[in-house]
């Protein structure tokens, strides 16, 4: 169902997004280069998840995850019930990506997804000892606040617009239904990397068919909207909608209390991009409505907020690493300016080989710079 043009440059930005993680060049990359002195290895596989340790001490660590499989994958450093302390997705065969991690003393679990299904291969990980957090720091404590201000406002707003698609499905108004369905998922893209914390919440309303491992029940959104644009019969979606707004209001409530760390923030900014690249540009994500450039919009804008709030910190510890961010956050905003039509933006399939180029361009920038802030954060 994946047209050429999306595998063209979803691979193109993919490719180019995962290998500059954090301290990790294009060229170090590509021959899945080793950890650096004091970073953690982890060799990824379609069949392993191997870990060069056990047991880390509390506080910042990098891990430095090579993908020699044959399968995309991801990895996790999970808390007990699946809480995510820090993920990194989206790892193409053949590439190295950097994870920086906050984590005190516990339990916890390491975890390689191949082809970004199910529930992985799992390594426990011991963390010893006792560490100054990152947020003992006064700025970063007030970026953490700024950027929960922030994950309010726009988790209220969220709440709000998805009863109104969920009352719209449940009356049998596809056309109205069809109209909030990229209104109301603006909100949830902003909001995700901090949505994405709480284990199996986050695939219950977001998971595409595609994501699914066998067997998987399939909720939320992606569901209804294959009944609304390729069924073209909601009737029998009453339930799937109930669900999608109690499990909505699980966010909210769980997103407004969580305890986020700084690098939450950087990392939640690189992961937004991510996303753009995996799903947006490629037209996977919203592949039977085709408006993945509502969801490229809101990702921007959810990372960009993320960067703002780290401003301050950033201006005082890499200041021209703040003028790089601020030029390549205008180009890309520019470029996914140019397809806006009327309040929305033209769906996906409306959008050109060279359009699609100037997006992945432009995300491909900007991502190289978002790599180095949990880095210069974690100091």
């Amino acid at each position: 169902m994946r047209t050429a043009i999306s595998l063209s440059f979803g691979a193109l930005a993919l490719a180019s997004l995962t290998a500059c993680g954090a301290g990790t060049t294009a060229g170090e990359a590509s021959k899945g280069a080793a950890a650096a002195p004091g970073k953690i290895t982890v060799a990824a596989s379609d069949t392993e998840c191997k870990v060069a340790t056990a047991e880390i001490a509390a506080g910042t660590s990098t891990f430095t995850i090579t993908n020699g499989g044959s399968k995309v994958t991801e990895f996790y450093v999970y808390a007990p019930g699946d809480r995510v302390m820090a993920e990194v997705e989206n790892i193409v065969p053949g590439l190295t990506r950097e994870l920086v991690a906050e984590l005190p003393a516990g339990a916890y679990e390491a975890v390689c997804k191949p082809g970004m299904v199910g529930k992985g291969i799992r390594n426990a990980l011991k963390v010893t000892g006792e560490h100054k957090a990152l947020n003992s720091d006064a700025q970063l404590a007030d970026a953490v606040a700024s950027y929960k201000r922030y994950i309010k406002s726009q988790s209220d707003t969220l709440l709000v617009k998805t009863q109104e698609f969920v009352d719209a499905v449940k009356g049998g108004q596809i056309d109205k239904a069809k109209e909030l369905y990229p209104v109301s998922r603006t909100y949830w893209e902003r909001i995700e990397p901090v949505a994405e914390i709480f284990g199996d919440l986050d695939p219950a309303i977001d998971a595409r068919e595609a994501d699914l491992a066998d067997g998987e029940e399939w909720t939320g959104f992606h569901r209804i909207e294959k009944d609304l644009w390729i069924k073209k019969d909601i009737s029998k979606d009453g339930p799937v909608a109930d669900k999608l707004i109690a499990d909505v209001k699980t966010i909210v409530q769980k997103s407004n209390a969580a305890e986020l760390t700084p690098l939450n923030l950087a990392n939640g900014a690189k992961e937004l991009l991510d996303e753009v690249a995996s799903g947006k540009i490629t037209g996977e994500e919203d592949i039977w409505s085709h408006t993945d450039l509502w969801d490229f919009d809101a990702n921007l804008q959810g990372s960009k907020a993320a960067v703002q709030a780290l401003r301050p910190v950033l201006e005082e510890r890499a200041p021209d690493l703040v003028k790089t961010l601020d030029e390549k956050f205008a180009a890309a905003e520019s470029a996914l300016g140019a397809h806006q039509k009327g309040d929305g933006w033209k769906l996906h399939d409306e959008l050109s080989k060279a359009e699609l180029k100037a997006l992945s361009d432009a995300i491909n920038a900007l991502a190289e710079p978002i790599s180095k802030i949990a880095p210069v954060i974690a100091k």
